[in-house]
């Protein structure tokens, strides 16, 4: 009885982490989507709207799911209160402290802020190429990630349960 219930118990454990490695690999694909999404809102707002960078936040804050709608709230109060900071460094700033806790790589976080001016001014027309340069970064990456993730997510639970059957077997 012991055993069979340590035996379930690893088998369990190690299916556990397949499927955890697997929600790890579609995460990211998710919030990649979620980032080519705010992205669509931005650029709606600057071509159409003719909205300040505060409105644009203040806007994306209510159509934002969590993490992006705390971190849209934040970036919004920043901006009120900059003393004389760049918008580009304060934006870039807050939006990579809202990703750090997101299961994506660098180089999404850098496709993704692509768009945002280091320092000096940039008109309407190149803040929307930027915006679109950027999600096309996003749609490449995205593309890319979704021909891989089918394998890997199979691979990933297969492994899980695969090893947790091995170990089980090795300590019976």
């Amino acid at each position: 009885m012991l055993r069979t219930t340590g035996a379930a118990m690893i088998l369990l454990g190690c299916l556990g982490l397949g499927m955890w490695y697997r929600s790890q690999f579609l995460g990211r694909v998710k919030n990649l989507r979620m980032l080519r999404q705010i992205l669509d809102l931005w650029e709606s707002e600057v071509q159409y709207g003719k909205a300040t960078l505060g409105e644009c936040c203040f806007h994306m804050q209510k159509q934002l799911q969590e993490p992006f709608r705390s971190c849209f709230e934040r970036l919004n109060l920043k901006l009120r209160e900059a003393n004389g900071e760049s918008c580009g460094k304060i934006f870039r700033t807050v939006l990579e402290e809202g990703m750090a806790e997101l299961p994506l790589q660098q180089e999404d976080k850098e496709a993704f802020l692509q768009f945002i001016p280091e320092n000096g001014y940039m008109d309407g027309r190149l803040q929307l190429l930027s915006i679109q340069r950027s999600r096309t970064l996003l749609e490449n990456t995205i593309e890319k990630l979704e021909r891989e993730n089918a394998e890997k997510c199979r691979l990933a639970v297969g492994l899980g349960a695969m090893s947790g059957m091995l170990l089980v077997l090795i300590l019976w």
